[in-house]
């Protein structure tokens, strides 16, 4: 147990990485940073709070503002965001601008928080040049949260000797980091507290009798198989249109917003392959707990590789098996996840977790039980906050 001093309220302050509050909100709050700032927001462990958008352009900003086009924050006395502007969004690729860059952000920050009226927080960052160059002389702690290998992002491949340069200086610096899966910390190798923290679920979207699925779900042949995710180069798509060669009588539902319709575009015309654009979360636990297997088919990449895929977690948590490609952070997720070389070899770990079926209610509710986001950032907490606990050593470098 924690200590009962290490209970006492810390002001923290949160910064997102290249998303935003809005982005968030508009994505229903899902995704691990939008659950880490909804933990904040209502944890009795966290005083006052400060949450940090990215850098934004001027212009963008106001014409945002003007047009009203961004999510209200629920502001109070205690808690603001704060909207960090220059002339241009995107980050220097100099290093010194660079530098440069992230400085100024912790100006805006500590004026922030002065204002709010922080006292020694504790910072705690999901960008790694925020956490490795902004100077945060004025945080009593910083922690790094990795939710991807920002290395082997694509989308930022210009970025990579920035993102190795802050690596090494987070490393450097002793900052501590939390990550979802063990590779991400490894890739850091950090010489201050670490700790593997993986995803988790909302029990409140998980509980309960199970929904009527939706219409469009409805009209697919069973047995159905889903697929839940961005559709982008991350998906197999060679390896599913063998699947679906092998086994024509599985519908394959792929449910999510297409990403890259050059990747996607030849399963359109596979007879039992169903794209449907993604949905709410309402309706997406009704398509869930309304399917009769899952899949995780990912293509093998440095960035797969260091996932801990939410998909999983919420394939398990509406009962189903699941068959995933052997990625190392999905290894120790318990039997109803059958690991596969690859998507392409899925046909009979698909059929044997069609006979496996869909887990008992006891189990399903034990699974949500020992899952939950409160559980994970109870554990985060104790990092930001260097806990007795945390300090003793006892859990640190290792998941939950």
């Amino acid at each position: 147990m924690t200590d009962a001093g290490d209970q006492v309220a810390r002001d923290h302050v949160f910064t997102f990485s290249y998303e935003t509050y809005n982005d968030a909100v508009q994505r229903g709050m899902m995704r691990p940073p939008d659950r880490i700032l909804q933990t904040l927001m209502t944890n009795p462990r966290v005083g006052r709070l400060l949450v940090a958008n990215p850098w934004r352009s001027r212009l963008g900003h106001s014409v945002r503002r003007i047009t009203g086009r961004d999510a209200r924050f629920p502001e109070t006395s205690s808690r603001r965001l704060v909207q960090p502007v220059r002339l241009s969004r995107a980050d220097p690729l100099s290093p010194r601008g660079l530098v440069a860059s992230m400085r100024a952000y912790d100006r805006v920050l500590r004026e922030e928080a002065d204002r709010l009226g922080l006292v020694a927080p504790c910072v705690l960052t999901t960008n790694p040049l925020v956490a490795a160059f902004a100077p945060f002389a004025w945080a009593s702690t910083v922690t790094y949260f990795g939710r991807d290998d920002w290395l082997s992002a694509d989308d930022r491949a210009r970025y990579r000797p920035a993102f190795r340069a802050a690596y090494r200086q987070i490393s450097e610096s002793e900052i501590a980091v939390v990550a979802v899966s063990q590779q991400i910390v490894d890739r850091i190798d950090p010489r201050g507290p670490a700790r593997v923290i993986p995803n988790g679920i909302d029990p409140a979207e998980w509980l309960g009798p199970r929904p009527e699925a939706p219409a469009w779900l409805a009209r697919i042949p069973g047995p159905r198989a889903l697929y839940v995710g961005t559709l982008d180069a991350r998906l197999d798509v060679d390896g599913i249109l063998a699947l679906s060669a092998s086994r024509p009588e599985l519908s394959i539902v792929l449910l999510g917003p297409v990403g890259d319709e050059a990747a996607v575009a030849p399963l359109r015309d596979r007879r039992n392959v169903w794209i449907q654009p993604g949905v709410g979360r309402t309706e997406l636990v009704a398509a869930l707990r309304n399917a009769d297997a899952a899949l995780l088919a990912h293509r093998r990449t440095p960035l797969t590789e260091a996932m801990s895929p939410l998909k999983v977690y919420e394939y398990l948590a509406a009962g189903l098996p699941v068959v995933a490609i052997d990625l190392p952070p999905v290894r120790s997720l318990g039997p109803r996840v059958l690991l596969t070389g690859g998507t392409a070899e899925m046909g009979e770990a698909v059929d044997a977790a069609l006979a496996m079926g869909v887990a008992s209610e006891d189990e399903r509710v034990e699974w949500i039980a020992q899952n939950s986001w409160s559980a994970r950032h109870a554990a985060l907490l104790d990092v930001t906050t260097r806990s007795a606990l945390f300090r003793r050593g006892e859990e640190s470098r290792s998941g939950v």
